[in-house]
């Protein structure tokens, strides 16, 4: 019974650690200006497979935990610049820009 029990314990033990190995969490430079842009960005990065997803429209930061075995900072990114932002590695889509809301048109957008 005591086998049983260690066995079992064991098992729970390496099922959390190989779910927690597969955990990321990056850092994504993003461009945007306002808490309308915080809701888009979030909302992009979740869509795109984040857990959890943080802009600060201070630092500029999305700070993203995802499960790598089901997405990736790469197509986090694609996503995000799909709602008209631009990241790190991509420009955001013209389309998508000019449709947010004008106080969301930050200065510097990448061409």
């Amino acid at each position: 019974m005591k086998n049983l029990k260690f066995l079992i314990t064991a098992a729970l033990l390496c099922t959390g650690v190989a779910a927690y190995a597969q955990t990321k969490t990056e850092t994504i430079k993003v461009s945007g200006n306002c808490g309308t842009c915080e809701k888009h960005i979030e909302n992009a990065a979740k869509q795109a497979g984040a857990d959890k997803a943080v802009w600060n429209k201070k630092t500029k930061i999305l700070t993203v935990t995802f499960d790598a075995s089901k997405t990736s900072d790469d197509a986090i990114q694609k996503k995000v610049a799909a709602a008209g932002y631009d990241t790190e590695k991509y420009a955001g889509d013209e389309k998508a820009y000019e449709a947010l809301d004008e106080c969301c048109q930050y200065d510097g957008k990448k061409k």
